[in-house]
């Protein structure tokens, strides 16, 4: 860091597409670790570098600039400026077919979308999913999920990974320990899971167990019955400290979901306070409400030795070659080889 304070335990928004003074002095005085970018914050390439840099300048340092980039439903940078990205679900139908074409082409993707964000000076990718939707589950997974079955969403899932590292952006993996089986959007309520311990492990668990070398990861705000049945993941001790960190061995940086979410309960500082209580490194906050975010504020605190610890191993992990070669061509090409596929590029 080339501040001497380490920086607060916290991951905010903005309101617009540029920075207002309020926001400029606000962030200045709470230091965030990083920011995120939504579609509000965007208009065209040149505005999003400028608030890129912008939102740097604050806190004067390079902020790791955090956005949802999936593919599918779930993508803030949008034609005419950007490309349309087929949904997860795309790659795991293309997989049915051919599996290794299917991993090629989720890491050339993921390669390319780094590429774009790369260009904006956007370093961290909210992506890929790890979820396993079951069936009954509530849709707002749906086909931003690779499929049914762990295995190949644990396989493709490192493909996505491998390929935004590929590209020096860093991956989020989410949401664990898995959102799947959720009948409820956890946007709007509070998910609860009935499933138990054994079927948990074998199937919502066993994709973020396979990749729990990830460099970071996010929470679900969601209830496992099973392990505490009053509080969700986020604001758990101990589905973070047995599940995730224990018996998933998750060694990735932990950021919780948005804050604001109707999932989670109590104030905007108490939400806070909790998460980090129960074990999360970083709190993430995305509406750009800055009546929230004071309140956020006065419940943050500076990052932990061990989240310092954990985000200097992910930091190591983007020391990679970029792949070599016309990925848009090759990936192109085997998007249109197959009628399994659809939402192709634009």
């Amino acid at each position: 860091m080339s501040k001497s304070r380490i920086p607060a335990a916290v991951v905010l928004g903005c309101g617009g597409t540029s920075l207002s003074d309020a926001e400029r002095r606000f962030f200045a005085a709470t230091d965030p670790y990083g920011f995120i970018l939504f579609s509000r914050n965007i208009d065209n390439p040149d505005q999003v570098r400028a608030l890129v840099e912008a939102l740097r300048a604050t806190v004067g340092r390079r902020a790791p600039v955090l956005i949802d980039q999936e593919g599918g439903r779930v993508q803030r940078l949008k034609p005419p400026h950007w490309r349309v990205w087929p949904a997860m679900a795309a790659f795991g139908r293309l997989a049915a077919a051919d599996l290794p074409l299917a991993r090629r082409a989720a890491r050339l993707n993921a390669r390319l979308i780094a590429a774009e964000l790369s260009d904006l000076g956007i370093d961290v990718d909210c992506s890929p999913l790890l979820d396993v939707p079951v069936p009954g589950a509530h849709d707002i997974i749906g086909d931003r999920a690779f499929g049914d079955n762990p295995l190949l969403v644990a396989d493709l899932g490192r493909a996505v990974m491998d390929g935004l590292l590929d590209g020096s952006v860093m991956p989020v993996v989410k949401h664990i320990p898995g959102h799947g089986r959720a009948s409820v959007d956890s946007h709007l309520a509070l998910p609860v899971v009935d499933a138990d311990r054994a079927t948990l492990a074998a199937n919502d668990f066993a994709t973020f167990r396979s990749l729990r070398d990830a460099p970071w990861a996010m929470t679900a705000h969601v209830v496992y019955k099973a392990f505490d049945p009053v509080r969700p993941a986020t604001t758990s001790p101990i589905v973070i400290n047995e599940v995730i960190r224990g018996a998933i061995g998750c060694e990735a940086v932990l950021l919780s979901d948005d804050l604001s979410m109707q999932a989670l309960a109590g104030g905007f500082a108490e939400r806070t306070a909790d998460s980090l209580a129960a074990g999360c490194d970083l709190v993430l906050h995305c509406n750009g409400d800055m009546a929230e975010m004071q309140a956020i504020a006065t419940a943050i605190k500076p990052l932990t030795e061990a989240a310092l610890q954990r985000l200097a191993r992910a930091d190591a992990m983007l020391r990679r070659l970029p792949l070599a070669g016309d990925a848009q061509t090759r990936l192109d090409g085997w998007l249109s080889t197959g009628p399994t596929i659809s939402g192709g590029m634009a």
